[in-house]
């Protein structure tokens, strides 16, 4: 069997275990096995579980979990109201204020999370419904927040730079530092676009009628700037390398789960298992899907479908521009049917050293992928951001919120070609902390 009819054949396979609507974890590992059984036969069984054990025993992996705690802690509380409702205060004066305060809240939720469902979850339940009273369509309101949930695995913490880290031996402390600028970027970005289109639109609704106070609009502060100070010092401490990853990402979840139940009196066991509940169901299915993707992973080489791949696109006797155009490409169709996490694993292995050979920065090439990434969460026929959103307003057919959520795909691509222009904006601030990479 050569590699190309056995890659089609196997990801083919996927495809229909996926529309079938199968765990994305167990369609991989299902595809995987089933190649390496056709290939091997029964004696493949040996290698399972060691393959998949492998994929997740890196003692980094623990800053995962860590740091899916920090956010469940943020999510089940009323932590994400007051910020939106804090922001909604600042910003109600701009046209399309709601937007903006959606897109703000939904970038300093991420540095709270590092995951793009609790971001969607925690702010959709929050400002969707509000932007609906004050009569947005739902297009709108849907779409922004979906968009908007997709910093989450840009800003860091992000476990997508985790991920990417441990896959490429790249330090995870620079990766989260080169997202900073980028992450600040895109949100601005978001709320340009936000802006532009409310305003075209006449999207007011008498908004700016209300006025706040500056007594009124601090009044929310004090609910907010316990979980800022957290973010900040649970990355001064890993930027500054006074811890690793896994030990800042225990304390930031330490301390955000004590604030978290000191402010708001959350005493009692049920909100507490609550919590614990919640980071252990989305760690483990992460976990699983890594676990699987590294069999899929161990597959696709078995069958000489990686090295074929990673041959092809070396070969291609091109500008390195056009490969990273190729590459690109490659990327976001990818990151279209598979979940961030399985697409790095799978993947990052076989482009960066593609990468790195044809001059391009890892850490650059980090952030250029986690964008591709992000655009995947908001785009058929997986679109996780979608589905979120959907499951917290069902009233909103799919086709809203990807119509709502589309021009912010523009606004990604013209950020992904601005990093191309400027790669500076990821390099730069990594290499002014902690100095030139090596």
């Amino acid at each position: 069997m050569s590699p190309t009819f056995a890659g089609l054949t196997i990801i083919v396979a996927l495809f229909v275990l996926l529309g079938t609507g199968m765990p994305i974890a167990f369609a991989l590992g299902l595809a995987a096995v089933s190649a390496l059984f056709l290939q091997s036969g029964p004696g493949v069984v040996y290698v399972l579980s060691e393959t998949m054990f492998s994929g997740i025993a890196n003692l980094a992996y623990v800053s995962i979990p860590m740091f899916v705690l920090m956010g469940a802690a943020v999510a089940s509380s009323p932590a994400g109201a007051d910020l939106y409702t804090a922001l909604d205060r600042w910003l109600n004066r701009i046209p399309g204020g709601l937007v903006l305060s959606n897109i703000g809240a939904c970038a300093i939720f991420s540095g709270m999370t590092g995951s793009s469902p609790a971001t969607c979850a925690a702010i959709g339940k929050m400002g969707i419904p509000e932007m609906l009273r004050r009569g947005y369509p739902t297009s709108v309101a849907s779409g922004s927040i979906a968009a908007g949930g997709t910093l989450g695995i840009l800003i860091p913490p992000s476990v997508t730079l985790i991920v990417y880290g441990i896959a490429t031996e790249t330090s995870i402390g620079r990766l989260f530092m080169a997202g900073v600028i980028p992450g600040l970027m895109l949100t601005i970005m978001f709320m340009i676009w936000a802006v532009i289109d409310c305003k075209r639109k006449g999207y007011d609704f008498g908004a700016r009628a209300v006025r706040f106070t500056l007594r009124e609009k601090l009044a929310g502060m004090p609910r907010v700037l316990p979980f800022l100070l957290i973010i900040a010092g649970t990355l001064y401490v890993l930027y500054g390398g006074l811890a690793t990853p896994s030990e800042a990402a225990g304390a930031g979840a330490l301390l955000t789960l004590a604030v978290v139940i000191v402010a708001y009196r959350l005493f009692r066991f049920r909100p507490v298992a609550g919590i614990f509940g919640s980071a252990m169901r989305e760690s483990v299915m992460i976990m699983m899907i890594m676990a699987a993707a590294e069999l899929f992973a161990f597959a696709l080489s078995s069958l000489f479908i990686t090295q074929s791949i990673a041959a092809a696109i070396a070969d291609l006797e091109v500008n390195r521009w056009v490969l990273m155009g190729v590459i690109n490409i490659f990327l976001l169709v990818a990151g279209m049917f598979l979940p961030p996490v399985a697409v790095i694993v799978m993947t990052a292995p076989m482009l960066f050293p593609i990468v790195t050979q044809a001059g391009f920065d890892p850490y650059w090439f980090a952030i250029v992928l986690t964008i591709n990434m992000e655009v995947g969460l908001i785009t058929p026929p997986v679109g996780l951001n979608l589905f979120v959103i959907n499951a917290i307003a069902p009233d909103i057919p799919t086709r809203q919120i990807l119509w709502g959520a589309l021009p912010y795909v523009l606004v990604m691509f013209l950020a992904i070609l601005i990093l191309c222009i400027f790669p500076g904006l990821a390099t730069w601030l990594p290499n002014q902390m902690m100095g030139a990479a090596i």
